[in-house]
């Protein structure tokens, strides 16, 4: 490993231009395939790398893995400091009180969330809910729409799995207005749920639920209903303003019938700050200007055409949006008797001669379909296919110690969540853990099955329940665990954080344990660093930062790494 090359700050003598330097024949065969931007230099063991800030974050990675001898270090250094800017100190939000919510709300409020209640009032409701996932969002607009006079009929829009549970708690918070106004005792305010996009009359209802893939097909209908209060929960799904979902939205919040207009998310900004805008665009339409203002004021374009919000505008960006649309809260700030998560990384062994044949058998089809590919969509999608391939392979690898892991959990009798990535390794795991009769999330699953699974869980029927990371991170309440085991990981922090918070919400009484399960020889080891040994909640703008490089980029950099691992193994 220290033979691996060296690196050093050069005027190249060709562009005439100051750029990074490195030698070394296994490093220069790993430059070429992470960073396109390089040429050869003078000898065939040497690249020249563009100085740009793209090109040192692609440097850092691999200097993560395999230590070049660093002959400019000054250099390097302050290269460093210029992308990781001190955070700083964002000043708290203005004090709020606790607001009782109208007769028509039945149920209590925590206090936290009679200040949420006080938000949504002093903001007229026309705002952004984005405290932590678990914390109450949903029963704090219902307590605000039963609070405001004239805030029916509503339209709720909803991923598909949380339809269900929209309907069960508005059943459950709310109490049925007469149209004489009176309250009627025992009873729920009517609502529908729209299961499909032919278009036909609605009927009257004080609740509409939809899901945001039907919602441009039913447009027409929904524009005829009056509809006083909009309610987009994990409003995240807005945050393209090029979508078909949100070009429906954007008509309905502008209807003259509606006064209300809630978004709510844990999570609102996935990838980028500049996600926030469409958003607030729909909840507060002219806050952040046009696009082309906000950009100009508040962002730089990237090399790949995105906005990023600027650093030394993080700040003044998030003083605006909680001065004027944004309640954020975490659980440490409202919930004091809830325990906080401790998260574990655990190496556990692998089957690593399975785990390598694999690596040969996709690496070696990638290269096939990389000289077969005909456009860059081929190529990107080869790509993706490899990557699936590896971590489907690393999934298998260490299926036999994975199921060791959790059987050591349950003979401790404690109820356990289990979150896997594919299918199949969904199903070996129901499989081979069949003794514990195991509930079961997973894409493609009825409502009522899903449901099904959930109510036996929650209600100590099974102490066991395998989840989909995709399927089963949103709308559901799991705090009868305190165990979370992730068998595969993800590569978005924040659906692990989602995943995380259906135990550590609300109800929950302990502390939150949840597991990470790396295979000992496989590459989870770096995702893992992502999602475990750095901290990922939003700064800045919201308070976590999300890496900005797409899938395609991650999967080139784990493949020219196991490409590399292989090319070792057989030089020896």
């Amino acid at each position: 490993m220290k033979n691996f090359g060296t690196l050093e700050y050069v005027l190249d003598r060709y562009s005439q231009t100051w750029s990074w330097k490195v030698t070394g024949q296994r490093a220069v065969t790993m430059v070429s395939k992470v960073i396109p931007q390089s040429w050869y230099g003078d000898g065939p063991h040497e690249a020249i790398v563009p100085d740009s800030q793209r090109n040192v974050k692609q440097i850092k990675w691999i200097l993560e893995r395999y230590p070049l001898e660093i002959l400019s270090k000054s250099v390097w250094k302050r290269k460093l400091v210029d992308h990781q800017k001190p955070k700083e100190r964002i000043p708290k939000i203005e004090k709020l009180v606790r607001a009782n919510p109208g007769k028509q709300f039945q149920g209590k409020l925590l206090n936290f969330q009679k200040e949420g209640l006080d938000f949504l009032i002093k903001s007229y409701g026309n705002a952004l809910l984005a405290d932590e996932m678990g914390l109450g969002k949903t029963v704090e607009t219902l307590a605000y729409l039963a609070t405001e006079k004239q805030a029916f009929p509503a339209l709720v829009v909803a991923p598909l799995v949380t339809l269900n549970n929209w309907q069960r708690e508005i059943g459950k918070f709310l109490k049925r207005k007469s149209r004489n106004g009176r309250l009627v005792e025992g009873e729920a305010p009517t609502s529908f749920i729209i299961r499909h996009g032919k278009n036909q009359d609605l009927g009257i209802f004080d609740f509409y639920i939809i899901n945001y893939e039907l919602l441009h097909k039913r447009l027409p209908d929904l524009l005829k209903l009056n509809i006083k209060a909009l309610v987009c929960d994990e409003v995240q799904n807005l945050r393209s303003n090029t979508t078909q979902k949100y070009a429906a939205v954007k008509k309905l919040a502008a209807l003259e019938s509606i006064k209300y207009r809630i978004g709510l998310s844990g999570t609102p900004i996935y990838n980028r700050g500049s996600e926030i805008w469409p958003i607030v665009d729909i909840l507060r339409p002219g806050l952040l200007g046009n696009f082309k203002e906000f950009c100009e004021y508040f962002c730089y374009v990237n090399d790949k055409g995105k906005a990023i919000v600027l650093e030394n505008k993080r700040q003044s960006l998030h003083k605006e949006l909680r001065k004027h649309v944004m309640l954020r809260r975490k659980k440490s700030d409202v919930l004091k008797e809830l325990k906080e998560k401790v998260r574990y990384k655990e190496v556990i062994d692998a089957d690593i001669e399975y785990y390598h044949k694999e690596l040969n058998r996709i690496w070696e089809k990638l290269e096939e379909e990389q000289r077969d590919a005909k456009s860059m969509f081929d190529k990107s999608a080869s790509y993706q296919r490899a990557i699936q391939g590896e971590r489907q392979a690393a999934g298998v690898a260490k299926l036999p110690y994975v199921i060791n892991f959790v059987e050591n959990i349950m003979e401790i009798e404690e109820s356990v969540v289990v979150f896997c990535h594919h299918k199949y390794i969904h199903q070996l795991l129901h499989e081979r853990l069949g003794k514990y009769s195991p509930s079961s999330i997973i894409g493609g699953q009825t409502d009522k099955a899903r449901q099904d699974s959930i109510d036996a869980f929650q209600d100590g029927k099974t102490k066991l329940l395998i989840a989909g990371l995709r399927a089963g991170n949103i709308g559901i309440n799991l705090s009868r665990a305190r165990y979370v085991i992730f068998a595969e990981l993800d590569w978005s922090p924040a659906i692990h954080r989602q995943a995380e918070d259906r135990l550590h919400r609300i109800g929950q009484k302990n502390t939150v344990f949840a597991y990470y399960l790396i295979g000992n020889g496989t590459l989870d080891d770096h995702v893992a660093n992502v999602l475990v040994d750095k901290s990922y909640e939003i700064d800045a703008i919201m308070d976590a930062k999300i890496e900005e490089d797409d899938n395609k980029e991650k999967a080139k950099l784990i493949l020219a790494q196991i490409h590399d691992k292989l090319s070792a193994k057989a030089a020896h």
